[in-house]
């Protein structure tokens, strides 16, 4: 039998039209015959499907390929097993098709294993004889995307092989994007290299992996969320939804229907059945903010929650199950609040199976740097500026503030400086009100034209031999940096092992 006819190509041969369509990288080019023009437009496609085509019958192999070219797929032919599992190693495909008598019975067997094994985001497509249905069956229980089964249909073979590419496009866009949550809200996104973060850090390593309730303390603007992210993003359970809700920013009957949900006519406005937060982030994690500020009668819902895992929706007798894992943050006293009789003894000792306390920015100043420096760069790439550094005076100024809005204002306060300097320094002109004043002033400095401070006793300096003087602003500057020679290092604008040398030079403690 002819191979034309054994692989089902039974297609007409390409009609040729009146133009003729150039691709190249960059732009279409249609050039038409016998007309003294050309037109040429940007080609704003995607990337095309990449196809690696593994088959031991050449031309059978040379066949699939060409049908698959006309869908705009560039492919790759290779006809040994060994072949194959090279350029699977050394490139990435969209869609792998291969055949499972392949060399041997189940040679197209193991190359699906080598694909999921080394690139796991790649779909495969298996072509299978008649008596080899069985091994087609065991590679879809091994992960192959689809099998086709000889004679080909080759418009059913591109059909599939663009479905196969779209999934593979997609695994990766998931991978990629799993990649930037990892970034964002894995360990390596909390930032901080004070023994007090890296304590909490290697507190959320061992707590993420576990089912338990956790309460997150801390000040406002700590960060509490990022945390809460980062415990769900590390654990069983971050491939399912992840929900927060703010306690303290609704009323009691609207934090129920948001949490428990409700049916159609449970009070005035409700048209329609709704499903609640519980629900909504069923098998995954649920993260209450500002839990302390929830009203007494939905704690003891939320208690009910806890013990049974059932909710029951706002107007309804009727139960449903749930599987969420709850955090909890707070910025108040739950302790206090419990003696108050304002927060339930139960409900508290339900929430706080395990607890993390976020230190306040003022506890662990050596982060700021790092933060500070994180949070330039991103602003910088967000409003396109370029910014060289930051002068030492600006330094000092914001290692001296008291941050009492912790790591939100100190986020805040780098953007605000980026958005006003236009000299790619960030200096104290480029400061807020908020630290050119209060703070700022009282360190006794002031600007000269050239915007270098200067201490307001300078008189006191003239006559005195340089060493003195060094002497004098290095301990001043250690006494200000509370210690910390990195940051005195930075505030002087000298390198630390400079710093250690003049240290010991003048027998500074």
């Amino acid at each position: 039998m002819p191979l034309g006819q054994n692989l089902g190509v039974g297609e007409g041969k390409e009609q040729h039209t009146a133009a003729m369509l150039l691709q190249t990288q960059s732009v279409h080019v249609i050039v038409i015959p016998d007309k003294k023009f050309v037109l040429s437009f940007p080609v704003m496609s995607e990337p095309p499907l990449t196809i690696l085509v593994i088959d031991d019958e050449v031309n059978h192999a040379d066949v699939i390929a060409v049908s698959l070219e006309k869908i705009g797929a560039v492919c790759q032919v290779v006809h040994s097993q060994k072949d194959a599992v090279k350029k699977i190693e050394g490139q990435y495909f969209d869609v792998i098709i291969t055949d499972l008598m392949l060399e041997k019975p189940d040679g197209g067997i193991e190359i699906l294993k080598t694909v999921k094994k080394i690139s796991a985001e790649t779909e495969v497509i298996v072509i299978t004889a008649n008596n080899s249905i069985e091994i087609a069956v065991e590679a879809m229980q091994l992960g192959a995307f689809n099998y086709l089964q000889k004679p080909l249909d080759l418009k059913q073979l591109r059909t599939i092989a663009e479905r196969a590419g779209e999934s593979a496009k997609l695994r990766r866009i998931n991978r990629d994007l799993e990649h930037r949550l990892d970034e964002k809200f894995g360990f390596s996104g909390v930032l901080g290299n004070s023994p007090q973060m890296l304590a909490v850090v290697e507190r959320l390593r061992r707590i993420a992996p576990t089912d338990a309730t956790v309460l997150i303390q801390g000040e406002t603007g700590t960060g509490k969320e990022l945390f809460a992210q980062s415990l769900h993003q590390n654990s069983l359970r971050k491939a399912k939804p992840f929900v927060a809700l703010n306690c303290g920013a609704l009323s009691e009957n609207i934090l129920e229907s948001e949490l428990f949900g409700h049916v159609k006519g449970a009070f005035t406005d409700a048209s329609s059945d709704r499903l609640g937060k519980f629900e909504y982030a069923n098998g995954g994690t649920m993260f209450l903010d500002e839990v302390g500020d929830m009203p007494m009668p939905t704690q003891i819902k939320l208690l009910r929650v806890l013990e049974n895992g059932e909710v029951t929706r706002v107007g309804s007798n009727n139960t449903i199950k749930v599987n969420v894992r709850l955090l909890s943050a707070t910025n108040r006293n739950l302790e206090e609040a419990v003696s108050a009789g304002t927060f339930r003894q139960d409900l508290y000792h339900r929430l706080k199976v395990v607890t993390i306390r976020i230190p306040p920015l003022r506890e662990r100043t050596e982060d700021i740097p790092v933060l500070l420096d994180h949070f330039v760069r991103q602003f910088a790439k967000k409003y396109g500026k370029t910014i060289k550094g930051i002068a030492p005076a600006a330094r000092k100024a914001l290692f001296g503030f008291a941050w009492l809005g912790n790591v939100r204002q100190l986020r805040n306060v780098a953007e605000s400086m980026v958005v006003v300097d236009y000299d790619e320094i960030l200096d104290a002109d480029d400061l807020p009100e908020e630290l050119g004043g209060g703070q700022f002033a009282d360190s006794r400095l002031r600007l000269t034209a050239d915007r270098r401070p200067l201490t307001a006793d300078l008189q006191d300096l003239i006559g005195r031999p340089m060493a003195e003087i060094e002497r004098l602003f290095i301990t001043e500057t250690l006494k200000f940096a509370e210690g910390n020679r990195k940051e005195a290092a930075k505030i002087l604008d000298i390198g630390e092992r400079t710093l250690y040398r003049k240290i010991e030079e003048y027998g500074l403690e």
